[in-house]
């Protein structure tokens, strides 16, 4: 994982040309976006991007680029770290370490 140089903002709107545009949310032990549903062995990370706040640790959040192994589907994931961030499976969080 690399710190990144630019802004969240900017990252997102870089990787949604590169075709990643759906937004996923962690919902425990799977990540979710309108009807898809994708669980720890169906995707793979493909990019991770760290953010750190200059002022507050509650800015602090981590990108994630994730496409689903049958190539049909490519979304982010933006997740706080630390003490912010969503709780996980231990099957889903050995996806994101």
């Amino acid at each position: 994982m690399e710190n990144y140089e630019t802004t969240l903002v900017e990252t997102l709107e870089k990787l949604r040309k590169e075709g990643y545009t759906m937004d996923f949310n962690i919902k425990f032990d799977s990540l979710i976006c309108e009807d898809a549903c994708l669980l720890p062995e169906d995707f793979e990370v493909d990019q991770t991007f760290r953010f750190e706040g200059n002022t507050n640790p509650s800015d602090e959040a981590i990108l994630y680029a994730i496409s689903s192994f049958d190539g049909k589907l490519k979304g982010v994931v933006v997740n706080s770290y630390g003490v912010y961030a969503d709780d996980m499976t231990a099957d889903l969080m050995k996806k994101f370490s």
